[in-house]
């Protein structure tokens, strides 16, 4: 039986030439087939495919497909990377546990192969299929992690330096590296610093009354967020007699500085209060605040923890949540500038307070008598 001969492009451009004489001559194609021992399905494929082509052109064409051919499989190689990459967690993975877990996951959720998964993440195939000694059943240092565990049990605030040294005090051979290691796999807690606790210094009576307009002034902070997840902090400043928002920046951040800028505009209206009541926050607790302060105000602080103490602007801060945050979604800063300001306009004058007669603040301000 013999087997179907397979040309090369040189070869089938060279009978096509070959077919070009003998048609000269005044053969018929049948004749020529015959001759050049193909059919005549063949010779007319020949004709489309390579017709007018020769030797050197076909065999550039063969090279160009089988290279068109090769950028295809990359292109499509590289975004079947970038793929995966995607699907894994943003972010180096460094620890050779994490990267075994991402190439399980690669091969699970896309399908993919354990050796093109492993090119991804850039992990060792060898590495990918030895299992660590510590999820097998024959651990060398079962014992110590058994220790480790109840040790951090015992004592919940010491970390893993200290865990070495009453280690190695209880007769266990390891090094600092290989117990931090052991630590870090078993997820025991690593004591986090405390942060520091700031307290105010307050210039004016623990306790000052508002028995008078433009007498105590209360000022504190509330957070919300744009529809993108970028903050939003509000500042509201509070006249505690007559229940008035005298004012309130709306803003990414607001440092102690801008806070006094907007104390220092209020002013130009009313006057300084005789006391701004606030908690410790560190807008408030801080040198640039005690510097301003000096002899224009006194500065009250809450104790630390009592919200209550500052009870006239957070009821305030519960409304403003309550009847304007909760129930508006800010697309911008803007926006949130602009609905939170119409609300606090609305609240002042038409907003009747039921501390005041049922009065609206300003009109109760614009009438009110006390010295």
């Amino acid at each position: 039986m013999t087997t179907r001969k397979r040309h090369t492009p040189e070869q089938v451009v060279r009978k096509l030439a070959q077919a070009d004489r003998m048609l000269g001559e005044g053969r018929d194609v049948a004749d020529v087939c015959r001759e050049l021992c193909v059919a005549e399905q063949t010779y007319y494929r020949w004709r489309n495919q390579f017709g007018g082509l020769k030797a050197d052109d076909a065999k550039r064409l063969k090279e160009l497909e089988r290279e068109n051919a090769t950028l295809k499989r990359l292109l499509a190689d590289a975004e079947l990377q970038k793929a995966a990459l995607r699907e894994n967690a943003k972010g180096g993975i460094l620890s050779p546990a994490r990267r075994r877990a991402a190439v399980r996951q690669l091969i699970t959720v896309m399908g993919v192969s354990e050796r093109f998964a492993c090119v991804v993440v850039g992990q060792n195939r060898t590495t990918q299929r030895r299992e660590p000694a510590g999820a097998t059943v024959a651990d060398p240092d079962a014992g110590l992690r058994t220790w480790l565990r109840q040790y951090a049990k015992d004592h919940p605030r010491w970390g893993f330096r200290r865990a070495y040294h009453d280690a190695r005090g209880e007769g266990w051979i390891v090094n600092h590296k290989k117990l931090q290691r052991i630590w870090r796999e078993e997820g025991l807690r690593v004591p986090v610093r405390a942060r520091r606790k700031r307290v105010g210094s307050s210039t004016a009576p623990d306790a000052p009354k508002a028995d008078a307009p433009n007498r105590v002034w209360a000022v504190d902070f509330q957070f919300d967020s744009t529809t993108d997840g970028r903050p939003v902090k509000i500042a509201s400043i509070i006249d505690e007699h007559t229940r008035e928002c005298l004012g309130g920046l709306v803003a990414r951040s607001i440092t102690g500085d801008q806070l006094i800028d907007e104390l220092d505009r209020l002013a130009g209206d009313r006057g300084y209060p005789a006391v701004l009541r606030c908690d410790n926050g560190p807008e408030l607790a801080c040198w640039a605040m005690a510097e301003w302060a000096g002899e224009r105000t006194g500065l009250s602080f809450i104790p630390p923890g009592e919200p209550w103490r500052n009870g006239y602007v957070e009821s305030f801060n519960s409304r403003v949540r309550d009847e304007c945050l909760n129930i508006n979604l800010f697309w911008s800063l803007t926006h949130a500038k602009i609905v939170i300001t119409d609300w606090k306009t609305e609240y002042n004058n038409h907003r009747r307070h039921s501390a005041l007669g049922y009065q609206a603040p300003a009109r109760y301000a614009a009438t009110c008598t006390h010295q």
